[in-house]
């Protein structure tokens, strides 16, 4: 070669096809299409040594476009299924959607002009219901595969399909059989605009609910046995006062309701709005002091009671002709609001209704589907209770003489989750599931279940405790039907198991529709057809969190590939009085045990600012715009689904999380950087054979070996991440390795050995060698996340594997004797030596000194004399001087001491070592440029270092 030639040819820079860029709106669908040609979901989960591992898919309504928080759901199911999958289980995943009910019942209806849905008869809007689901299911079902999510999407299940209805209707017929189900004229939550009773989980309690609250004086007309002595003097003007934030529940008052252990006093009111003859009144003793301020008035004491003593007295009611008994409650009369006494209306209160069937009350509820007032309300008929029907009842009371007060009153008020209008409590004749019945099995199955986060548990305990019974019964006609029948002339239920059997073979072959198609005869078993009896249908439909709540059955004991029960749910934190609630309580109803083995929960989507996402507010991120870009590809780029599947990675799920804008630009360059990284390893691997090329362990240099043990750590610490479902941690993890302790750190000194030695040179040999074991981890590593990156990675190895598919090469691959703690303990010190260096240098090139740190010597100072011998081996190792290659420097001098760093303009001195930075000696390389003495010596290669002169030759 001659002097002017150029050395580039002869270095060994890297090769590969590998794009910098993702590419994500064209690679992702082409490794998806890779991955369904090659069925490697599907042979996995068929083949895997391991043993079956099953995550229930929760089932989202099948109503509407995908969100965020769907993103977050499936995407946090992919990462645990795909890890389990490259961990060598055989997962199954069965996706499934919730297909009945009332939210896909409005989409339906709102579609529709008035007169349509006027002459709609039930089966047309089932079926407009089922094709509205069934292509709601395939659009869903398009944009979960394009997160990369793996399952069994040909053979989902769907709610609706007649198996799964079947299924449900024999976890029905179970609970009837063991006498849990039982039908019964109950106060339940009811939704005046949509018509229907509605369960726990179909609530909200919309913040800043104002409520018409009052306080009124009831009469007293005659006092019990225990009270007469103590009170007897101040009848007829005695008078017991309530409080209530539901006015218009006034005319179905049927008792008031005392705690036992309080102190009551019956108090002189100074100038009240009521009458004068009822001048005293019966309040808590502890509040006198409280409703003296706010009635305005001054309450003298005059006598005190104690609750118990109170019981069977009786008051008549301001606006109707009835007496009513004064009874003991339950520990929800309390004096922290009100007088301490409470208006019990046992048909408009759950625990009204308890104290009522103490006492054999009846079950008043004045009020009709539409939540107006009925006939029995009297002056109020016809009148809305939410609107006109409040206030007519307020006038009332105050043209009595009765009102004492009326003041707005801030709380939680249950919402109908879908139409976001208040709902009411009212009883009416509904089948109910009784809690009661099984609530011991469930509250020791509940301990039996792993909860993540372990909070979980203590959600869901105290709402199974507490819980009345359940109500399952809807008013709708888009479910799976309550399959009773009813005897015309008595209206007794007839429901037991021949009817419920032979109803649930029709509808395993039909689907539920033929409770609407057939006839009553067709749908009764042969012995009730002509048995003198005349029957008709039951119009009730089943509660959807009773058909979601089957699925255990319909779906994981009822498929011969699933296992019952199943490894683990995986759901927002709502569901612990949803889903995981309502498939606790019917599996242990049925079999006595939870569905599930562990439960685990995360948190809601916010935007960046730590609101909660609405189309009004504008701040809703679509998911498929974070995938395939928006319409303007500059302000909104097609960033792929493993930036999104990173996003999932990158929170700590457990709580709420945010997402936004600019976190998925954050997350983009995280990715870019780990794709920049491994760019960088296949790229100088494209000549390594592992067969003939890799170096024995025991011969690597030391560095190679500290960075086989800083893998055991790092892909350790990935591991137990995954293990533990805390998926932020293998995030933070992997980002580290390959920005801190690959880019910045080892590949940053491997360059020279890589470019500048001979191809087949054992210092370059050994490099390579660790190389090919960081990249093929780091690809199976990153695979349950970055799985399209991974595969990407995989597929671009410039070397032959066994296997076709990064999830069939199993999980990182570490050796035990590559863990050494005390080697890593003298490379953190070199390390840290290296940075502080590197700090010297930097104030070197600001100031011009030098350009690159090529230029530079470094001059040396090590107080600890341990590390000194290790440094001093170190610069000399086989021949080799390692500290320079460590610090990126032409030369490294050591010093005998501090001294020799006076009057030098670039150095740092501590008590563990001295650093100064000078000049390099010698020319500059023409192939390395490294600074060395020795250029021009070879005749050769008068432009070139002696390193390089052996490089040409092959020796070094």
């Amino acid at each position: 070669m001659t002097e002017t030639g150029s050395y580039k040819d002869t270095v060994n820079l890297p090769k590969t096809n590998f794009d910098m860029r993702a590419n994500a709106k064209v690679r992702e669908p082409q490794i998806q299409k890779f991955w369904a040609e090659n069925k490697i979901y599907e042979r996995l989960s068929e083949n895997n040594p391991g043993e079956l591992f099953i995550l229930h898919d929760g089932p989202p309504y099948a109503n509407g476009s995908l969100h965020i928080g769907h993103a977050l759901n499936k995407i946090l199911k992919d990462i645990i299924n795909r890890y389990q999958l490259i961990r060598g289980r055989k997962v199954r995943y069965v996706p499934g959607w919730d297909c009945h009910g009332l939210p896909i019942e409005l989409k339906v209806l709102q579609n529709m002009k008035s007169a349509e849905r006027q002459n709609l008869t039930p089966l047309q809007l089932r079926q407009k219901a089922k094709e509205f689901a069934l292509k709601t299911v395939d659009e869903q079902r398009s944009s979960f595969k394009s997160y990369g999510v793996w399952g069994d999407w040909e053979h989902p299940y769907l709610t609706m399909k007649p198996e799964y209805e079947a299924a449900q209707i024999g976890v029905f017929g179970q609970m009837v059989l063991k006498g849990y189900i039982y039908r019964g004229l109950k106060p339940v939550h009811w939704s005046p605009s949509s018509h229907t009773a509605l369960a726990e989980a179909e609530l909200e309690y919309p913040e800043g609910h104002t409520s018409r609250s009052i306080y009124a004086a009831f009469p007293t007309t005659s006092l019990s046995t225990a009270a007469q002595p103590v009170l007897e003097e101040y009848l007829p003007q005695l008078s017991v006062a309530i409080w209530t934030t539901t006015p218009w529940t006034i005319p179905a008052n049927l008792a008031v309701a005392v705690n036992p252990e309080l102190n009551y006093a019956v108090v002189e009111a100074g100038k009240m709005p009521t009458p004068q003859e009822q001048r005293y009144l019966i309040v808590a003793a502890d509040l006198v002091e409280r409703l003296s301020t706010l009635l305005g008035v001054e309450l003298t004491v005059k006598a005190t009671v104690k609750g118990k003593d109170l019981e069977h007295s009786t008051y008549r009611h301001p606006l109707f002709d009835r007496e009513s008994p004064i009874v003991i409650g339950g520990d929800y009369v309390t004096t922290e609001s009100g007088t301490g006494l409470v208006h019990t209306a046992p048909g408009h209160g759950q625990e009204d209704y308890m104290v009522g069937q103490r006492y054999g009350l009846p079950i008043l509820a004045p009020v009709d589907d539409n939540g107006n007032f009925t006939q029995e309300a009297g002056q109020f008929a016809g009148l809305n209770v939410l609107g006109d029907g409040n206030q007519a009842v307020i006038d009332a009371l105050t043209a009595a003489g009765s009102l004492l007060k009326e003041e707005p009153y801030v709380h939680k008020y249950p919402y109908d989750w879908r139409t976001k209008k208040p709902t009411i409590f009212r009883a009416t004749e509904q089948w109910f599931a009784s809690v009661e019945g099984f609530r011991d099995e469930a509250l020791k199955a509940i301990a039996t279940v792993k909860w993540i986060p372990a909070q979980g548990e203590n959600r869901i305990t105290p709402m199974v405790a507490d819980r009345s019974d359940w109500c399952i019964s809807r008013q709708r006609n888009w479910g799976v039907p309550i399959p009773v029948f009813y005897d015309e002339e008595t209206n007794e239920p007839l429901l037991n198991e021949e009817t419920i059997t032979h109803v649930q073979k029709i509808i395993a072959q039909k689907g539920s529709d033929a409770w609407w198609e057939l006839s009553v005869e067709e749908l009764l078993p042969e012995q009730y057809r002509n048995n003198g009896r005349s029957y008709r249908k039951g119009t009730d439909t089943m509660d959807v969190w009773f058909d979601s709540g089957s699925s255990w059955a319909s779906v994981v004991e009822q498929r011969s590939e699933l296992r019952y029960p199943a490894d683990i749910y995986l759901e927002g934190s709502d569901q612990h009085r949803g889903w995981f609630q309502s498939s606790l309580l019917t599996s242990v109803a049925v079999n006595d045990c939870a569905p599930y083995k562990t439960v685990l929960t995360h948190g809601f989507t916010l935007d960046e600012q730590g609101r909660k996402m609405s189309k009004s507010l504008g701040n809703v991120l679509d998911p498929a715009i974070v995938i395939e870009g928006g319409k303007d590809q500059k302000k909104e780029p097609a960033y792929g689904a493993d930036v999104l599947r990173l996003w999932v990675s990158s929170v700590d799920y457990s709580s709420d999380v945010r997402f936004g804008s600019n976190i998925i630009k954050q997350l983009a360059d995280v990715r870019n950087k780990i794709r920049n990284t491994v760019r960088f390893l296949i790229g100088n691997l494209h000549d390594f054979d592992s067969e003939k090329d890799a170096v024995p362990f025991e011969e690597l240099p030391q560095l190679d070996r500290y960075m086989l043990h800083r893998m055991t750590e790092v892909f350790q610490e990935v591991t137990e991440a995954f293990d533990s479902f805390q998926f932020f941690r293998f995030f933070q993890t992997v980002q580290n390795f390959c920005v801190v302790d690959l880019s910045n750190f080892y590949l940053d000194i491997a360059k020279d050995r890589l470019y500048i030695s001979a191809p087949d040179a054992f210092r370059r040999r050994s490099c390579q060698t660790v190389l090919k074991i960081a990249l093929e981890n780091i690809a199976r590593a990153i695979a349950p996340v970055l799985c399209h990156t991974a595969e990407d990675i995989w597929q671009s190895l410039p070397y032959q594997t066994p296997y076709k598919s990064v999830f069939e090469s199993g999980w990182v691959q570490l050796e035990e004797h590559w863990h050494n703690p005390e080697l890593a303990q003298l490379w953190q010190q070199l390390r840290q030596m290296r940075t502080e260096v590197n700090k010297v240098l930097e104030e070197a090139r600001i100031e011009k000194m030098i350009g690159s740190s090529l230029e530079a010597k470094v001059l040396l100072y090590v107080a600890d004399e341990q590390l000194l011998t290790s440094v001093k081996a170190l610069n000399n190792s086989n021949g080799i001087d390692e500290m320079r290659y460590l610090f990126i420097t032409s030369q490294v001098d050591l010093l005998d001491s501090p001294d020799a760093l006076q009057g030098v303009k670039y150095n740092l001195q501590s008590d563990t070592w001295g650093i100064g930075v000078v000049n390099a000696e010698g020319q500059k390389c023409d192939r390395c440029w490294n600074y060395s003495t020795h250029v021009g010596e070879s005749a050769q290669h008068p432009l070139i270092c002696e390193r390089c002169v052996a490089a040409l030759a092959g020796e070094f």
